[in-house]
């Protein structure tokens, strides 16, 4: 939880407990079907065998699968992307400790576009945009 504080801080309104507590209620109702954990591969934040031992802990016996999901960098940010061997690591690990893991492939990063990086520079072109329209409309 505090390592998650600072990286998700809605955390401190939602606990990772109460939010495995609300997931494990739904899946009860859902036979057969895995829920699907989103994980962003962060260098040295989240990205050691500790954390994929804590988070196999957190979803021991569960149907759960988990998505890595190696981080885009963008401007603006501290963080960084794992490197592949540590995300192999982390990936072996989960599935040593018997959960099913896989690894997202990036795309678009190379423009911006992955994970919905793009869409904040459309909707800043987009605003930019309507006010050079709403200037030259009052200028005529």
């Amino acid at each position: 939880d505090e390592l998650r504080d600072k990286l998700v801080p809605i955390n401190r309104l939602h606990p990772i407990a109460s939010l495995l507590d609300a997931t494990w209620r739904y899946a009860a109702k859902r036979a057969n079907r895995f829920i699907t954990f989103e994980y962003v591969m962060l260098r040295d934040v989240n990205d050691t065998i500790g954390h994929a031992d804590e988070l196999a802990v957190l979803l021991k016996d569960r149907p759960a699968k988990v998505n890595l999901i190696p981080f885009n960098p963008f401007a603006g940010n501290d963080y960084e992307r794992s490197r592949p061997e540590t995300i192999e690591k982390f990936q072996n690990r989960l599935r040593q400790r018997g959960l099913v893991s896989t690894t997202r492939r990036t795309r678009g990063d190379d423009i911006d576009a992955a994970c919905g990086q793009l869409v904040g520079q459309v909707e800043d072109r987009t605003r930019r945009s309507q006010k050079y329209i709403q200037v030259q409309q009052v200028n005529g």
